[in-house]
C-alpha cells in the first residue's frame, strides 16, 4: 500500500535502515521510530500529510490529540504467518503451529479493528490483500476517496507487483 501511495504522489515518511533484501526486494517501506511508539511518539508531528507504515498493535500507542486515516491490509493469516516464516529462515523451534499463529494474529486484528471502530481520531478504511494485488485500479480509486485526495490512480496500480505476491492461500502452509 505504501508503494501504491507514494507512486500516487502521496509523500511518505520512511527511512532506509532495513534495506531492501530478497523477500521485500522493493524495500520494507518503514520507520524505525515506528517500532519505539509506544514509549516516543515526539516525532509524529513529522509524519503530517504523509503515509507511514504501523504495525497493527501499535495503533493503540498513537496519540490521541491528533486525527488520522487508517488504511489497514487484510490478509489472510495463513499468508501472513507463511510470509513471517520465509522471512525467519523457517518455523523456530517450540512455535506454536502456522494455524494457531494465524489464530492469533486475526483475533488481534478484530481486537485492534473494534477498538479503531470506537475512537473519534481514527477514520478507518479496510483495504483487502489480495484485492490490492488482484484489482490494484479499484482499490486506488476507493483509497483516493477515503483520503480525500487526489492522487495518480494510474500511478498507483502500476505500482503493484503481482509476481511479489509469494505466499498464497492453500499453499502457504
Amino acid at each position: 500500500m505504501l508503494q501504491m501511495l507514494e507512486a500516487g504522489g502521496l509523500p511518505v515518511l520512511v527511512d532506509t535502515e532495513r534495506p531492501a533484501d530478497v523477500h521485500n526486494p522493493r524495500g520494507y517501506f518503514e520507520y524505525a521510530a515506528v517500532r519505539a511508539l509506544g514509549r516516543d511518539a515526539s516525532w509524529i508531528c513529522e509524519a503530517r500529510g504523509r503515509a507511514i507504515k504501523v504495525i497493527h498493535l501499535l495503533l493503540c500507542a498513537l496519540p490521541v490529540e491528533h486525527s488520522y486515516r487508517v488504511i489497514l491490509m487484510r490478509r489472510d493469516p495463513l499468508e501472513v504467518v507463511a510470509s513471517q516464516t520465509a522471512m525467519l529462515g523457517g518455523d523456530p523451534p517450540g512455535a506454536p503451529s502456522r494455524e494457531r499463529l494465524a489464530e492469533i494474529f486475526s483475533a488481534q486484528l478484530d481486537e485492534v479493528v473494534d477498538w479503531l471502530s470506537g475512537r473519534p481520531e481514527f477514520e478507518l478504511l479496510q483495504v483487502d490483500f489480495g484485492d490490492a494485488v488482484e484489482r490494484p485500479r479499484e482499490v486506488a480509486v476507493g483509497v483516493c476517496g477515503f483520503l480525500d485526495r487526489d492522487l495518480d490512480v494510474k500511478a498507483m496500480a502500476a505500482a503493484v507487483d503481482r509476481s511479489l505476491h509469494r505466499q498464497q492461500g492453500e499453499g502457504s502452509v
